[in-house]
């Protein structure tokens, strides 16, 4: 078997344990959707203790919706904060720090209940956002640095599929039945710690970034070494033919400051598509479904929603899988085209069913077979090509800062459907999915004309593309060199 697509014990090893920080991301994304109305009780019992009386509908709201939402916040901050540490401690090291923050809001969590305080809560749950606001910088970038380049599309993939597992995981962990009752919920919550502990366990034992060691530290025979145990064989010359190819190449780009990648117009396209890309995810309204999505079953007259919500999981994660094996044959552009309009499609038909459910009651099947497709679409393109697609748009130079201004985008834009959701729907009622529709439309003809295909293509290969974009130098292209390009600005 060729080396380039070798799957190793090291490489999957390596792979697996850094994924460990996307299920953390996503567990805590689902975990706080079951226990809603448990820890709302648990809030107003701590405020009649205190204050002798019952707490206002409109400050257990603000409560309750400030727990929820400061964990975007706290990823806002801990996404623009990754630079500052992947050059300094390295890719590796620094999913081993972070995991500091996961014990310490696992503590605040999980102790809240004994000590009375929602406040404590809260803050478990921003120090949570700042951990998963790392992992969203860390993980893709190491796993896109030790990926040969014929596979990185599909463990690129893994980061997603380690979001939707964690996601699946707080679902069901989350029934009452299990964790999700009034005697458990602090251990719900504080349950981080056990991922935490198994990363600190075996991340000393993963390789450091083999391109870290040689472009950042200079350490050439070390990076020879990990690329050889990553790769099981001992002919590594065209890895590190790229890498030094991309060395030489930061020789001539110093390390890239985040208002550079603005500044510059060698980076401009790329990192506007790079931010384009975060919003088509967070913007296609996979979250409003996912914060939601128990409440929009109920709303569609389902008899059980908290299981139709676990079967919305389910379908995640299936076609997370479906995902990982199809993405370096098709190519990233195309399966981001078809799960936009696909998402598009699904949004119609839940606005139509959800219109029309007082009048047909079968339309409630309707809109959960609408819920699943625009899960499914979700997973084939919007949901993990955005993440590694970044990786690939840059070279080591600019690439840590374009991975904060990406992971800060995304985070942003989540914490502005977590918050304004259930605003909008009041406002909109049924048609609520019809503004996801539109903007799903938008980002579709968006990468259609913008978006370059990264399929097989080293990281030097996919910057020059760029660079002759910049450039402008009015040469045309032949037409296999569009087609490489992406249907992009100088048609």
């Amino acid at each position: 078997m060729d080396s380039g697509k070798k799957i190793t014990f090291p490489l999957l090893m390596s792979v697996g344990t850094a994924v460990l920080g996307s299920l953390q991301f996503g567990y805590n994304t689902g975990v706080i959707n079951a226990p809603q109305k448990i820890i709302e009780n648990f809030i107003n019992n701590t405020w009649l203790e205190r204050y002798q009386e019952p707490i206002t509908k409109v400050s257990l709201t603000a409560i309750w919706s400030l727990s929820v939402s400061i964990f975007s916040v706290g990823g806002i901050v801990g996404s623009f904060s990754v630079g500052l540490f992947l050059n300094r401690f390295g890719r590796r090291n620094s999913m081993l720090m972070a995991n500091i923050l996961a014990f310490i809001a696992s503590a605040l969590m999980g102790f809240s209940k004994m000590a009375k305080s929602w406040e404590m809560l809260i803050v478990g749950r921003f120090v949570v956002g700042l951990y998963s606001g790392l992992s969203t910088g860390f993980v893709p970038m190491y796993v896109g640095e030790v990926s040969p380049t014929a596979l990185r599309g599909a463990l690129g993939t893994l980061h997603q599929l380690g979001i939707v597992i964690g996601i699946l995981m707080a679902q069901v962990f989350g029934l009452e039945v299990i964790m999700g009752n009034d005697q458990l919920w602090p251990l719900l919550l504080a349950f981080i710690f056990i991922p935490a502990i198994v990363q600190c366990i075996l991340l000393p034992l993963c390789p450091k970034s083999p391109r870290y060691l040689l472009i950042n530290k200079n350490e050439e025979s070390k990076a020879k070494a990990v690329l050889k145990k990553l790769r099981g064989t001992n002919d590594v010359s065209s890895d590190m033919q790229e890498m030094k190819e991309e060395s030489r190449q930061m020789m001539r780009e110093k390390k890239v400051t985040i208002l550079e990648l603005f500044r510059s117009p060698l980076y401009r396209e790329p990192i506007f598509i790079a931010v384009m890309l975060q919003l088509s995810q967070q913007l296609s309204g996979i979250n409003a479904v996912f914060y939601y999505s128990t409440l929009i079953f109920e709303k569609a007259g389902v008899q059980q929603p908290v299981y139709a919500t676990i079967g919305a999981g389910v379908v995640n994660t299936a076609f997370t899988v479906v995902s990982l094996f199809v993405v370096e044959r098709a190519g990233r552009r195309s399966l981001h085209l078809l799960g936009l309009l696909g998402m598009a499609g699904a949004a119609v038909l839940l606005t139509i069913a959800l219109a029309l459910l007082d009048q047909l009651e079968w339309m409630s099947y309707v809109s959960i077979v609408a819920i699943f497709a625009f899960v499914a679409f979700f997973e084939i393109g919007p949901g993990p090509i955005p993440w590694f697609i970044v990786a690939e748009l840059f070279s080591q130079g600019p690439r840590p800062s374009a991975m904060a201004v990406a992971g800060f985008s995304n985070w942003t834009a989540n914490f502005i459907v977590g918050m304004g959701f259930q605003y909008v729907q009041e406002l909109c009622g049924p048609y609520v999915f019809i503004i996801f529709a539109v903007l799903l439309l938008l980002f579709f003809v968006f990468t259609y004309f913008k978006v370059p295909e990264t399929k097989g293509r080293t990281f030097d290969d996919i910057a020059a593309g760029f660079r002759q974009t910049a450039g402008g130098g009015g040469e045309k292209l032949n037409p296999e060199e569009l087609n490489s390009l992406g249907a992009d600005s100088q048609l």
